[in-house]
């Protein structure tokens, strides 16, 4: 993504949103992964690969397993995801691509008693940029989008974020690459299909 320097960032900002989930788009193996917050009639739509949706839900669980265990258990999070609050609907429509996402971060602010997810838009030079730029407030960073999440809501996010990348292709027993529909050349059985 190139930015000038005359246009600023845009945050794409929801607190407590009425939805914010992982999603995708496509048959397994060619998939596309999407988080969608939306709130009020407004959605927000950012794309990421399969290996982000995946490492955002296990960091969330940790973060809020870790903030329940320092808080003593009094924190409002609860230990799984509540039934009543999962989300198994389809992506809303339009879907709207804001930006690809290139570095997220979370974090608990216990003052306010909720999680914190940001997704900064894919910048051109990733590694040089990234220490530097990171979830800064600089009116000319890249775009991001800013979800405050209470403890069920964001278990619900995760839950949902795991089922998905589980949901994918059926792993190969012999070397754990994913399969296609029509097989696949496994390494293992020297290039034969199975």
């Amino acid at each position: 993504m190139i930015r000038s320097e005359s246009v600023p960032r845009q945050v794409f900002f929801y607190d407590q949103p009425e939805r914010f989930v992982a999603g995708t788009v496509g048959q397994p193996g060619a998939r596309a992964f999407y988080l969608q917050a939306s709130a009020r009639g407004r959605i927000t739509s950012v794309l990421l690969e399969k290996t982000q949706v995946a490492a955002l839900a296990e960091r969330i669980e940790e973060v809020l397993d870790e903030a329940l265990r320092r808080s003593g258990g009094d924190a409002a999070i609860p230990a799984a995801a509540p039934k009543d609050l999962l989300d198994t609907a389809p992506l809303d429509l339009p879907l709207e691509q804001e930006f690809r996402v290139g570095t997220m971060a979370l974090a608990w602010d216990s003052m306010e008693s909720c999680l914190v997810v940001e997704a900064q838009a894919l910048i051109e030079d990733e590694e040089e940029d990234a220490a530097e730029a990171v979830f800064t407030d600089d009116e000319n960073g890249p775009d991001m989008l800013r979800v405050r999440l209470s403890g069920a809501m964001a278990r619900v996010f995760a839950k949902r974020a795991l089922d998905l990348v589980a949901a994918g292709r059926k792993p190969c027993p012999f070397c754990n690459l994913p399969l296609d529909p029509e097989g696949h050349l496994c390494p293992r059985a020297n290039g034969y299909r199975r």
